[in-house]
């Protein structure tokens, strides 16, 4: 099995030859056939995430050398003893956040938010797809996509779900209620369409880079704005009439989410997913004073993948701009969403 590993924090990628494992009970092997590149694969490679003061988040337990890789589209070529039902040549999408089974999170069906997760690619427990092959411990983690196309349905697996799961959780809009996107990378790109899909409404896009907001209105945002602009968020908040009801910021930094506390409405939501990094100071008495709700979201559970599935399938989703390479692009692939200068999503093809 060759793979393309990290031998050390923030060092290259190293091609790694190891014998391709043989699964046993539940397990399913895959040839993978398409992964994406996704910007957590960028905090995994540096080995921290920012917390802002000059403090970091260690991820420095993950053993290497390690695979990264969580957007697996692949082939069945061989299962474990106790699977029935799939053939060899079947095609699936991957699930990749699995947890425990134990916990409460995972009893809840939670598994995305297990303590101790086997998550594919980002949990010292589970290589990911930045491989030839992958083991994935059960036949349920895996997804018909049916006659979409397989670099997409990679990516949604992370991508899609991520945003899927963020846009969830805004909840029912009433009147002219408005949602903003911070951040029109390839989540913020899946977002639009979600949001169009699941609300009826076309999102606000906001991004620091022209290019990438074109990218946003052609995709379907209503409209968009540059906020390193001099006064974006107040012209912002006066051309919604007091403030968005949901900003849904994609990026994680102290700018991104200062521009969503500045451009939301009283009573409103700010909803976290990006994890660029930093840290944020605000007054108590404003959290009850202005009914404000601070959301974490991180990507989604199970049933929440197979319900996003099913409206993808379904034709509703547009999708985003997505570029393809071999494996051995994996370096320079986490290089280019580093600096910028990905549009939509890279997605590698071993098999290629």
């Amino acid at each position: 099995m060759l793979s393309q590993s990290m031998t050390a924090f923030g060092a290259p990628l190293e091609a790694v030859n190891t014998p391709t494992p043989e699964p046993q009970g539940t397990e399913v092997l895959l040839k993978v056939h398409h992964v994406g590149v996704c910007h957590s694969d960028v905090h995994l490679h540096d080995g921290y995430f920012d917390l802002g003061t000059g403090k970091k988040l260690s991820l420095e337990s993950i053993t290497l050398p390690h695979t990264l890789g969580h957007e697996i589209e692949g082939e069945v070529v061989a299962t474990g003893a106790d699977v029935t039902g799939l053939v060899p040549g079947q095609r699936y999408a991957v699930y990749p956040w699995i947890g425990c089974g134990l916990c409460a999170a995972c009893r809840r069906g939670e598994e995305n938010l297990c303590a101790r997760p086997r998550h594919l690619g980002c949990s010292p427990r589970a290589a990911g797809g930045y491989a030839s092959h992958v083991m994935v411990p059960h036949p349920k983690y895996l997804l018909d996509y049916g006659a979409l196309p397989p670099a997409l349905a990679a990516i949604l697996m992370c991508s899609g779900l991520t945003a899927f799961g963020a846009i969830r959780k805004i909840g029912a809009l009433a009147g002219e209620d408005q949602i903003l996107l911070i951040g029109c990378g390839g989540v913020g790109l899946m977002a639009i369409q979600f949001a169009r899909a699941l609300t009826g409404r076309d999102p606000i896009a906001a991004d620091i880079d022209d290019s990438r907001l074109a990218t946003a209105r052609a995709a379907g945002a209503s409209t968009t704005c540059n906020t390193t602009e001099t006064g974006a968020a107040r012209k912002l908040f006066a051309d919604t009439q007091g403030g968005a009801f949901a900003a849904v910021d994609f990026v994680g930094s102290e700018s991104s989410f200062a521009f969503a506390n500045a451009s939301v409405r009283k009573g409103g939501k700010i909803i976290c997913v990006g994890l660029f990094g930093g840290a944020v100071t605000m007054p108590l008495p404003l959290f009850p004073l202005r009914a404000l709700s601070v959301i974490g979201s991180y990507v989604g559970s199970l049933a929440d993948a197979e319900e996003m599935m099913r409206i993808v399938r379904a034709g509703t989703i547009a999708p985003i701009p997505v570029t393809t390479g071999p494996l051995s692009e994996a370096d320079s692939a986490l290089d280019d969403l580093r600096l910028g200068r990905t549009r939509g999503r890279k997605v590698l093809m071993p098999q290629a």
